[in-house]
């Protein structure tokens, strides 16, 4: 299986580095017994690829690049310029797949190659099990390199993001933290007495209600006020409750 990786590719390399491993790979399938010079072709263009300078920032992590192989049972017309692409709602980031379509030849195709994109870099790992509802301390997780794009929840790389957050779930040792895995504490729990301000155009209002949840920083909860009516509003970091009219 084709691969590249770069301790630290940037996105024009690492989009042309697929471009021509994806064309490479159809050659290969329709050439299979020139193999071996098509992988040194491959290896010396990713080399050359990932050396040069590119516009876009430069990636904190170190990627890799697998291409998987396009069905055998395909027999693509030939081609002379074939233009790689991702899919609407595609992204470079874990198990995914790129478009390939013929823009020059007798008959336009296309079709989708596999590729898994994965980013290594540091995180924070659990050192072990952690029940729901733990609050989490400093103790409890390690510095160690984890592919960043192994699931679609980003990870809690900072120490400041999760130390004194809870556990939204129960956690297993061995396990990255990520920013599902944990949620910020209550600051009041369901049917506490809360203040809500609610604002309106150019005027604000404070009153007392009942809070319907347990609420924490940034959650949307309901309370109910004084006089029967059902207000929503966002939890802020005081625990009032602001609220819009």
């Amino acid at each position: 299986m084709p691969s590249c990786s770069s301790h630290h590719p940037r996105r024009g390399a690492l989009l042309r580095c697929l471009a021509v491993v994806a064309g490479l790979c159809l050659s290969m399938s329709a050439r299979a017994d020139q193999t071996p010079e098509l992988g040194a072709i491959t290896q010396r263009w990713l080399d050359e690829a990932l050396a040069q300078p590119a516009t876009g920032g430069t990636l904190p992590l170190r990627m890799e690049v697998s291409v998987g192989q396009l069905d055998p049972r395909l027999r693509l017309a030939p081609c002379a310029r074939v233009e790689p692409y991702l899919p609407a709602g595609a992204r470079l980031w874990g198990r995914t797949r790129l478009g390939l379509r013929c823009v020059d030849g007798g008959v336009r195709w296309n079709v989708f190659l596999p590729i898994t994109v994965k980013a290594y870099g540091p995180a924070w790992v659990l050192a072990g099990n952690v029940a729901t509802g733990t609050v989490l301390t400093q103790h409890d997780a390690m510095e160690s390199e984890v592919d960043w794009a192994a699931e679609r929840a980003a990870i809690v790389a900072n120490p400041e993001a999760w130390v004194g957050q809870i556990a939204a779930r129960p956690l297993l040792a061995g396990q990255a933290l990520r920013q599902d895995m944990v949620r910020a504490p209550d600051l009041f729990k369901s049917g506490a007495q809360v203040r809500v301000v609610a604002q309106g155009q150019g005027y604000a209002v404070t009153a007392v209600g009942r809070a319907l949840s347990a609420g924490s920083e940034g959650q949307n909860i309901r309370v109910r006020m004084a006089n029967g009516r059902l207000v929503s509003g966002i939890v802020l970091s005081d625990g009032t409750i602001e609220a819009a009219l």
